[in-house]
């Protein structure tokens, strides 16, 4: 019988040795790793469902606000209201404002949007707005994530099949389980070249439908902007599939205002002689009807869309786009913000207050008087259960 091999003073030595390599290893892997900086404190029991019965009273007073600077318009998803702001996506029992989930990290959030039942956050690293991670409403659990390359500050919008984070170079559609299905514009892994269509444009706007993603950009060279509709899922997520793009002559101020199915709707303002109007494209972009609109457009002017509405706000007017092909059908004057469907009827900030108005011809049923103080903020609607919210600025407030 062999006698058992004894170690040595250098085997033992040896075997620290490796056990502090992989220490070490370990160590800076855990450093330089996403989980060190990230803070994921789930809810420990799901919101309870939001009721479905709203009556809406005469007046509306604040009962809770919050900072959401990260936040376009209020993230209501599932049964919970979500605020982002810095570092922090938190989602908030919305008739208290109580916080019963956080999401964080230790950089810097580009912005977050509701969709698929889900919140995205989407945060900024050394490659651009790139880490993504999408979390489930009404606990904070993560879901699906993905990084990948993006510009240093994106847009975020959702049609409820696909989410579009565009930069002024660069954009990116995502399906539900946020795999890529298009990118467009700038490709700095020139794995494959020659697959975009043209080099070196700004992107301006964009929107998308579950048939269509459309593009408002300018591109070197050109004497306007260019308009490009598109396959929101080519066959190859590097090489766009476009249906149409051309150029929208004397299109300086032009806004992409919402694609629904086929169709896309443009501003296009006065210029030479022709009056500002609302033009409605179709699935090859040609230009198929001019709708006029009178009255002039800021800066802030902005569209909201909900599964059961698409409005867009002016500065000063709220002009509903028909879901079917886009046509406006009414304007309401004189308004602080776009419209959210609430219970049936369609709600519209107004100065003091909010306008219930009918959602098929846009009379005014009634008025709800909201105390906001002094403001001009444009405000953006929504509603969880029987709790209203506004955005305002970069502060979220709940009024019941």
């Amino acid at each position: 019988m062999l006698a058992p091999e004894r170690r040595t003073r250098s085997d033992v030595i040896g075997a620290l040795a490796i056990a502090l390599a992989v220490i070490v290893a370990v160590t800076v892997v855990w450093l330089r790793s996403d989980a060190r900086g990230t803070t994921s404190v789930t809810a420990e029991s799901p919101l309870p469902p939001l009721s479905t019965s709203v009556l809406l009273p005469d007046i509306l007073k604040q009962t809770w606000e919050s900072p959401s600077a990260d936040s376009t318009a209020p993230i209501t998803v599932g049964n919970a209201v979500v605020t982002a702001d810095g570092s922090d996506v938190i989602g908030r029992d919305p008739a208290t404002g109580e916080e019963v989930w956080r999401y964080a990290r230790n950089i810097p959030l580009c912005g977050a949007i509701g969709s698929w039942d889900r919140v995205v956050s989407v945060y900024q690293d050394n490659r651009g707005c790139s880490q993504v991670t999408s979390l489930i409403a009404d606990t904070g659990a993560r879901k699906d994530q993905r990084n990948s390359d993006a510009d240093s500050a994106v847009s975020l919008s959702a049609d409820g099949t696909y989410l579009i984070s565009r930069g002024s170079e660069r954009m990116e559609l995502w399906r539900s389980d946020l795999v890529r299905t298009l990118e467009y514009g700038r490709v700095d892994a020139k794995v494959n070249p020659n697959k975009q269509p043209r080099t070196g444009c700004t992107l301006l706007d964009a929107a998308s439908s579950a048939n269509r993603v459309s593009v408002l950009e300018r591109c070197p060279g050109e004497a306007s902007n260019r308009l490009t509709v598109m396959n929101p899922a080519p066959k190859d997520a590097q090489e766009p599939e476009e249906y149409g793009s051309s150029i929208l002559l004397d299109s300086e101020g032009a806004r992409l205002l919402a694609v629904a199915g086929e169709k896309t709707a443009v501003y296009l303002p006065a210029a030479n002689g022709t009056a500002s109007r609302i033009t409605i494209f179709d699935g090859t972009g040609n230009p198929i009807v001019d709708y006029p609109i009178e009255g002039a457009v800021t800066e802030g002017a902005r569209t909201h869309a909900d599964k059961a509405s698409i409005t867009w706000w002016t500065g000063s007017q709220t002009v509903n786009l028909r879901l079917s092909d886009l046509a406006p059908t009414w304007i309401v004057n004189g308004t602080s913000g776009p419209g959210s469907m609430v219970a049936g009827q369609m709600l519209i900030p107004v100065p003091g207050g909010i306008a219930a108005v009918s959602p098929s011809d846009g009379a005014v049923q009634r008025m709800i008087a909201v105390d906001r103080g002094e403001t001009s903020t444009p405000i953006v609607l929504a509603s969880a259960g029987e709790t209203i919210l506004e955005q305002r600025g970069d502060t979220l407030f709940a009024l019941r």
